[in-house]
């Protein structure tokens, strides 16, 4: 795709895909590294440094079974926890996950508008059974696509590598050679501002609260969790990746049945939509189903407070239906009814 300006690099390994991506991104570009849970590993140090430069870098981690080798052609949702904390130090990343094989192409957009609105490294976690997946999609004209706007600094009066824009906290993007505005970023602690190497107590407490401020600001610019059936009821699906369709098809038998459920659907993972804990309220049991040992379900109970149930499985397979129909029925406290196949 050379006619197009992009440049793709097969790195030996994974710490020199992030390092080249991070430069693609130093220098004014859109730095993407892809890989599966491995090569996140790999790439976590590297990671911390797109977050102290505060350089828009994006990660695609498609997930396979795990650990170690694991399942390297099977799927999982295991690497959430990773995207969150695995790394060193307090060091906030945006995450975006996409639900179905053509939302792919639309989070992969949304995961550059975040890294490169706010200035921040942001995991694209997709996983085995939607990298291998395909459904009918229709392309998109250009028009129907939001624009993703590219402000780089340009103006030597007053500039400073990490001046911030008021709304979103992402600093100054400025490409290297511009007249003016040479600077340098780096992975010790920046004073604020002028980026310079800084061990000041309260400097350091600063940014570290002013990185995790920066990754709250971007629910601020996001849409709101829908929710598909009632506003309020006995059971709430949640789900995030791949196991939207099996979770809306469950939940579409149960409602069909008279039962109180609905199902929403998690596509930004951190932060979450600000509504989120106000719809989990609503219900009086959540049902969380993936394909780890809870992973969103410890983040939500830790986040919100609520005794949210697990459905997991862990089998390198996607769900079926009937797997959650049966565990809704269950917490409706009814008897599945096999009014059908189930798939």
């Amino acid at each position: 795709m050379r006619h197009f300006g992009v440049r793709t690099v097969q790195a030996e390994d994974g710490i020199a895909a992030v390092g080249s991506a991070i430069g693609a991104s130093f220098a004014g570009c859109l730095g993407l590294t892809g890989t599966s849970g491995p090569g996140v590993a790999l790439k976590s140090e590297a990671i911390g440094l797109a977050v102290m430069t505060e350089l828009p870098l994006v990660i695609a981690n498609v997930q396979r079974g795990g650990p170690s080798t694991g399942l390297p052609t099977k799927t999982e949702q295991a690497d959430l926890l990773q995207a969150m904390f695995g790394r060193n130090g307090e060091c906030p990343c945006a995450i975006v996950a996409p639900s179905s094989p053509s939302d792919c192409f639309f989070m992969a957009i949304e995961a550059f508008r975040i890294a490169t609105k706010f200035m921040i490294p942001t995991f694209f976690l997709s996983d085995g059974y939607l990298a291998n997946g395909s459904e009918p999609w229709r392309l998109p004209s250009f028009s129907e696509l939001s624009p993703i706007e590219i402000r780089f600094a340009t103006d030597p009066k007053g500039f400073m590598p990490y001046m911030r824009d008021p709304k979103t906290l992402g600093r100054a993007w400025a490409i290297p050679g511009t007249p003016g505005l040479e600077h340098r970023v780096g992975g010790l602690e920046t004073e604020d501002g002028t980026g310079n190497v800084s061990y000041d107590p309260a400097n350091h407490e600063h940014m570290i609260r002013l990185r995790a401020e920066k990754v709250e600001r971007i629910a601020n610019d996001i849409d709101e969790l829908q929710v598909m059936g009632p506003a309020e009821g006995e059971v709430l699906v949640l789900g995030w990746g791949s196991t939207a369709g099996a979770i809306r098809s469950a939940v579409e038998r149960v409602q069909k049945r008279g039962g109180s459920v609905a199902a929403a659907h998690l596509r930004h993972l951190n932060p979450f939509p600000k509504n989120l804990g106000k719809v989990l309220k609503r219900y009086e049991r959540i049902l969380v189903p993936e394909m780890n040992m809870g992973q969103l379900r410890f983040l939500l109970r830790a986040k919100y407070l609520v005794d949210v149930v697990g459905l997991n499985k862990i089998q390198g397979l996607p769900f079926k239906i009937v797997e959650i129909e049966q565990k809704v029925e269950e917490l409706l406290g009814k008897t599945v009814a096999q009014t059908g196949p189930h798939a």
